[in-house]
């Protein structure tokens, strides 16, 4: 039996996964963010064998927990698309434009990810979209067989990612939300970076940044 458990903190309030693969694991974190002490809680003591970091991207909110996981699991592979690697590697950079604490030094990532690629860890098998727009890299994760896609900050409910960031490109973005997340079946659940989740079909009729008569742009 597989899980997905969602942790929510920090000054963006981001969200992470702890996705468990299995009835014992093993385990993943998608995009460990400010509440990694809590998703390395629930590894711990469950006894849950971790064995991957997957970011959806590099964004600071995104990886600034990376060290705690690492504190846990040392040898723990990290997963992230190429075209993301300047942003991770400027993570201290990215912290100082927002005037926030130094999150330290982060071991290169270990993996890359590419369009059309799957991932596999026990039970888990996700398949690579590349979505960029918000960053270059960005990824969406699909998972089939759960009708689930981590989608990071391409999407939110009734909302789309921010474009103004360094490496963001607006008709990038759409053109993403168009390819690789409203080509998903509409009962998919998009399990976002910030706030509640929302299903694909819930923001094909409803995002006003994607609806035609709200003023969108939706294909």
């Amino acid at each position: 039996m597989t899980r997905i458990q969602a942790f929510s903190g920090g000054d963006f309030q981001e969200n992470g996964y702890l996705v468990v693969c299995g009835e014992n694991g093993p385990g993943i974190v998608i995009d460990p963010g400010a509440s990694s002490s809590s998703m390395v809680d629930v590894l711990r003591n469950e006894g849950i064998p971790l064995e991957a970091i997957v970011l959806t991207h590099a964004h600071l909110d995104h990886v600034e927990g990376v060290p705690a996981v690492l504190d846990f699991a040392p040898d723990a592979p990290i997963y992230l698309h190429e075209s993301d690697g300047p942003l991770y590697a400027a993570v201290e950079q990215q912290a100082r434009a927002f005037n926030l604490p130094s999150v330290g030094s982060l071991p290169a990532p270990s993996h890359s990810m590419a369009h059309g690629e799957e991932l596999t860890f026990g039970e888990c098998r996700f398949q690579i979209r590349h979505a960029p727009g918000h960053a270059p890299g960005h990824v969406v994760l699909y998972w089939e067989e759960e009708k689930v896609a981590f989608v990071g900050d391409v999407v939110f409910l009734g909302a789309i990612g921010r474009a103004d960031l360094p490496g963001g490109n607006y008709h990038q973005l759409m053109e993403s939300i168009r390819t690789q997340v409203l080509s998903l079946p509409d009962e998919t659940r998009l399990l976002t970076g910030h706030g509640p989740e929302t299903t694909v079909g819930w923001e094909r009729r409803t995002n006003p940044f994607l609806v035609g008569q709200y003023g969108g742009e939706r294909a």
